[in-house]
């Protein structure tokens, strides 16, 4: 890479690193401490606070990635991030020993004219931001760091890089960075296979699942409910299957049928993600 590349890339991630604490702060009121909680959001505390904390033994930092795009015409942009920041508290208030950062606000994505809702990384900023911000964690204290997201595009590849580095790195310091992915791969695709033992699809991006979700936290705020009797989108074709060329494409940023969410499946499947994601991170850090 050249120098001048290198360059480019390295300005682009700090306007980036600069640009979330911005893109962030609309998320406060929407996700206020519950009152008998403790507090376990790290841009909700003092410096005090957080130094008592890792002081008290909450030594494990959870970094979640959300991400801004169009969810179809029902779903606010917004969506991943505002899911995000509650199913880390959630895993934070159970794990209880943990802390959760702010939640990252762009993942690997590109943007759109036709359903203008996107902005995106790109997989190698994403990494280099991750690192970074990883990094920034074991200097403050931390003994932990779980790297997890709410967005698949780009991920995997970039979470597992820098939770083997940062491990091998920081080993002699007893510092283990870990990617949990049951929270977003393995819950969706359980909850998926439950939807279709009640008569469900199981959908994919804006549909169901997520809908629900949104529907359980965020009601007709998150959710335009005048637009959820009609928020069908294209099928989910069988792998090799090509789409029926005679059949007019919908193309409205859902894939498959979000008509049927409801808090309730929102709440089974908010839960479920809570609970693989509590299960794997206590299971990797023994």
């Amino acid at each position: 890479m050249t120098s001048f590349a290198f360059g480019r890339i390295r300005a682009t991630t700090a306007a980036v690193l600069l640009a979330l604490p911005l893109a962030a702060a609309p998320l406060h009121t929407a996700t206020a401490q519950g009152k008998n909680e403790p507090n376990v959001e790290f841009e909700m505390m003092t410096w005090v606070e957080v130094k008592a904390a890792l002081a008290a033994g909450k030594t494990t930092a959870l970094f979640y990635t959300g991400g801004t795009e169009q969810r179809g015409p029902q779903n606010v942009n917004g969506g991943h991030n505002l899911m995000g920041r509650h199913i880390a508290r959630s895993i934070a208030l159970g794990l209880g020993n943990a802390i959760a950062m702010p939640v990252l606000p762009y993942t690997p994505n590109n943007a759109s004219a036709d359903l203008p809702g996107t902005i995106g990384l790109t997989p190698d900023i994403l990494t280099m931001v991750l690192e970074r911000l990883a990094e920034q964690a074991i200097a403050t204290g931390f003994k932990h760091v779980v790297l997890m997201g709410d967005h698949g595009g780009g991920q995997p590849n970039s979470y597992t890089a820098v939770a083997e580095k940062l491990t091998a790195k920081y080993a002699d310091k007893g510092v283990k960075v870990i990617y949990c992915d049951a929270v977003y791969s393995k819950a969706n695709d359980d909850f998926g296979k439950y939807l279709e033992t009640i008569g469900l699809p199981a959908g994919g991006h804006g549909s169901i699942s997520d809908t629900s979700i949104m529907l359980y936290l965020g009601g007709g705020e998150w959710v335009r409910l005048s637009e959820l009797p009609k928020a069908e989108g294209d099928p989910i074709l069988p792998r090799g299957q090509r789409p029926d060329p005679t059949v007019p494409r919908k193309n409205n940023g859902i894939q498959g049928d979000a008509r049927k969410a409801s808090k309730e499946l929102g709440k089974k499947a908010f839960d479920q993600k809570v609970a693989y994601a509590i299960a794997q991170i206590q299971g990797a850090l023994r």
